[in-house]
């Protein structure tokens, strides 16, 4: 059984101490790629030089998360487009490519007092996808219909991407799924015991528009919920997956890794 997980904060410093065993174990449990996802511009350097240690192993993603993005947001996003530039236009044998734009996004959750700003960052970086022809690794909390107005202004020249950590209804889910080359990432919520996801994926969600994601250290699935995650823990996924698609467990890694490549081009 192999699987990709396509969303891992392998770089955070909870996995300072035991890096090389977690990606041991991942290994060992079939986890055949790691992607990484920055969230600042410091952040992107730490994701640059984990997937550096594990090359053709853990892949980069680069971007602003919009809980980042804040007085100094401007600054950050020059860093990051500055950096962005340099390895794609003067590619190094020593640094990896990026796979995509990402982690970005908009997060109204906890406040809205950067609200504007978290716009026109989000649609700064949609820019970059597009000039660059680099997938797109998509945060959105309370936030669909803002999300979706400025995804439409460049669906058409978008190479496709994900949305990350999707937990919403059939309503949501369908409105996601009209941008033809995005799919849904599914992770750790599908095993706790009041997500509505096993009645709402396969009732709206072809399977081939699914990719899976820890979104590691957070959102440890059932039985590990409330531990820190990690890329192995998402056999759990998997199980589940399988179970509400009534499919074999090897159908969910043979679909989802394909729609990852297809996706990504790795």
């Amino acid at each position: 059984m192999n699987y990709i997980d396509t969303h891992c904060h392998l770089d955070g410093e909870e996995f300072a101490e035991d890096r090389d065993a977690v990606v041991q174990r991942a290994r060992e449990a079939g986890c055949s790629h790691i992607f990484l996802p920055a969230i600042d511009a410091a952040s992107c350097k730490t994701v640059l030089d984990v997937c550096n240690q594990y090359p053709g192993y853990c892949y980069p993603m680069l971007g602003l998360h919009p809980e980042e993005v804040k007085a100094d947001w401007r600054s950050q996003l020059l860093a990051i487009s500055n950096l962005l530039l340099a390895i794609t236009h003067h590619p190094s044998p020593i640094t990896q490519h990026p796979i995509a734009i990402g982690e970005i996004g908009l997060d109204y959750y906890w406040s809205r007092e950067f609200e504007q700003e978290q716009l026109e960052a989000f649609e700064e970086q949609v820019k970059w996808a597009v000039e660059l022809q680099l997938p797109l690794m998509i945060h959105c909390r309370k936030a669909q219909n803002e999300l979706v107005v400025i995804l439409k202004r460049y669906a058409k020249d978008l190479p496709g991407g994900v949305f990350h950590c999707f937990t919403g209804n059939e309503q949501e889910a369908r409105q996601l799924l009209e941008f033809d080359r995005f799919v849904l990432g599914i992770g750790g919520v599908l095993t706790f015991k009041k997500s509505h996801l096993p009645e709402v994926l396969p009732a709206c969600v072809p399977l081939e528009r699914i990719v899976l994601e820890t979104d590691a250290p957070y959102m440890a699935p059932v039985p590990q919920r409330g531990q820190r995650n990690e890329s192995a823990f998402i056999r759990h996924v998997i199980t589940r997956l399988a179970e509400a698609y009534g499919v074999t467990e090897e159908v969910i890694c043979q679909q989802t890794t394909s729609t990852v490549k297809r996706i990504f081009g790795i």
